[in-house]
């Protein structure tokens, strides 16, 4: 498409196409588990990096996920390793089909890829139930008819040591029989559990005999109703490392004390080559929940419009709100990688899609509340075609024409009756100047019965086309505009923070984090007025709206007939100043 003269915008270059395994286009993570890296492989105690990112598919992918996903794959990556995509599917009463297909999606979508090497943990099903057969055999783990309430009361406290179960020394053959017929359904829900047989007086409450499978009769997704029984977390995960040969499990800080439980059964099962886990602190953003749990209740319980609302952290409502993949993975490069805990300011996550999109979305004009103004000397009938940059920031982005008339619309915002000494924008007697077209002058005041100014009568100056006068006086006001008669009609919803304070969770006794939702997170503005070239805009575009910041079409709602589009986020930069930049 030639940019220099079209009528049309030119596309966004970042799209939502990414290189996948463009080694060189991403940015080396050097950090402790770099350094982890960097010795195993020096001292050859392994030959090939193998990561995995492992989501459980009972909800959709958040910003906090897009961390350990820019990690586990990341790593791998700059190592020359490769990353399994695996899913950790053991609790079927949680998880869905669309959760499976929205991770994979997602996963993509962010830039990464898993070629071949795509899993299940009911891949393994067959194999974790040997394994449980086989440390029942050598004694290490039981069938316990505790219930779940007993089972916490038995394990004791941080204080005090756990309590052995009455049920922890019944022979082998015993539990093998009560393991087999827990397996083949002759047991209610929750009658019996199998436990592995650690430690009840360990310091770590991980070790204290942890339940490996739970009977729960939930037909699975892939499984069917095959199993009645299925693997605790615990249990299952560290198996499927093994199984995978994955040589650096990454997973973030919440699980350091699970880690010796996951040592202890690799090392009873008896892998020649285990793996190890290292942990990472996960993602805390202000004005944001990473909860699933709470996200999942936001959306059944409609404080939210589906997993990929616009103002929820997940990825999907992030990309519908017109955030893009590098910006994601930008930010999580700044936030980099640590062991200790720490809340990562939300403005910094703004900062890095506003200075992508500064760079790289079109500039066009669009009102969104909007005030008739009439030219009162500007021919009538005429239309003129004006040639506005598309980028300023890029000058190889081209110019567009834009049509201009007689009478246009203005944002209602930007005149004002009894303005102040210091407002620039448009007053009675005063001039502005109209972005890329004239200056004008207000002459007259129309309001309707009730007060309210429903029209401005204002004269041009032809001699300043372009926005420039002959005679070099100032104005020092631009403003945007649209001419009335080619208006595209727009629906435009201005997105805010979901929660209203930094901590969702900082609440009073009794109270809930609900109670922190912001009630303005949204303004839908149904009477908006855009410049004709929007009608060509494609979902996946990213725009500049003169003045009022960076907007997308929305990828659900928007139609040829009905355009929605969506503000990804202000002009004001709140972490570039807090930053010093």
């Amino acid at each position: 498409m030639d940019t220099n003269t079209t009528n049309n915008i030119p596309a966004n270059p970042n799209g939502n196409e990414v290189q996948t395994n463009n080694e060189e286009s991403r940015k080396k993570m050097s950090n402790f588990i770099q350094d982890i890296i960097d010795s195993d492989l020096k001292e050859s105690k392994v030959t090939k990096i193998h990561t995995r990112f492992p989501p459980e598919p009972n909800g959709y992918l958040h910003i906090g996920h897009a961390k350990a996903i820019c990690i586990d794959f990341g790593m791998a990556l700059q190592n020359g390793g490769v990353c399994n995509l695996r899913f950790d599917d053991t609790n079927p009463s949680k998880e869905d089909v669309e959760y499976v297909d929205s991770i994979q999606e997602d996963v993509k979508w962010l830039g990464f890829d898993w070629e071949d090497r795509l899993f299940y943990a009911s891949d393994y099903f067959d194999k974790f139930y040997n394994f449980a057969m086989k440390l029942i055999r050598e004694g290490k783990a039981y069938v316990d008819d505790l219930s779940a309430e007993q089972i916490r009361e038995y394990r004791g406290t941080l204080t005090q040591p756990g309590k052995d179960s009455p049920y922890r020394n019944r022979s082998v053959d015993e539990n093998l029989d009560l393991f087999e017929k827990m397996k083949n359904g002759e047991f209610e829900d929750g009658a019996k559990v199998l436990r592995a047989k650690i430690d009840m007086a360990s310091p770590n409450l991980n070790m204290r005999d942890p339940v490996m499978y739970r009977i729960l009769r939930a037909p699975h997704h892939r499984t069917g109703a095959k199993w009645c029984i299925y693997p605790m977390y615990d249990y299952a995960h560290p198996l499927e490392d093994a199984i995978e040969e994955i040589t650096h499990s990454l997973c973030s800080l919440e699980f350091e004390d699970h880690r010796p439980l996951y040592d202890w059964f690799i090392e009873n099962i008896g892998f020649d080559i285990p793996p190890h886990q290292y942990e990472f602190a996960r993602l805390n953003l202000t004005y944001t929940l990473m909860s699933k749990r709470k996200l999942l209740e936001l959306v059944e319980k409609g404080y939210v419009n589906g997993w990929n609302d616009p103002r929820m952290p997940t990825l999907s409502g992030l990309r519908r709100r017109g955030y893009t993949p590098s910006s994601i993975r930008e930010f999580c490069d700044r936030i980099g990688v640590a062991k200790t805990y720490s809340v990562v300011d939300i403005a910094l996550l703004e900062y890095c899609i506003r200075e992508e999109l500064n760079v790289t979305a079109p500039r066009v004009m669009a009102v969104l509340e909007p005030l008739k103004v009439v030219i009162e000397n500007y021919p009538e009938g005429q239309v003129e075609y004006l040639d506005v940059e598309n980028n300023p920031e890029d000058l190889s982005a081209g110019t567009r024409s834009v049509p201009f008339s007689r009478e246009i619309y203005i944002e209602k915002s930007d005149f004002m009756e009894d303005a102040p000494k210091k407002f620039f924008r448009l007053k009675p007697d005063g001039e502005v100047r109209l972005k890329n077209a004239y200056f004008i002058k207000c002459e007259k005041i129309i309001k309707n019965q009730d007060g309210e100014v429903i029209e401005l009568r204002c004269s041009y100056d032809p001699a300043s086309r372009g926005g420039n006068s002959p005679d070099g006086r100032k104005v020092k006001g631009t403003i945007q505009w649209v001419s009335i008669q080619h208006a595209v009609n727009a629906e435009v919803r201005l997105y805010d923070h979901l929660f209203k304070v930094e901590n969702p969770d900082d609440v009073p006794e009794g109270g809930d984090y609900k109670d922190n939702l912001n009630e303005n997170s949204v303004d839908v503005l149904k009477e908006c007025k855009l410049e004709p070239s929007l009608k060509e805009a494609k979902v996946g575009d990213n725009f500049q709206f003169m003045r009022m910041g960076y907007f997308c079409l929305d990828s659900i709602d928007s139609k040829p007939e009905h355009l929605v589009f969506n503000r990804t986020v202000g002009l004001k930069d709140s972490w570039a100043k807090i930053a010093g930049k």
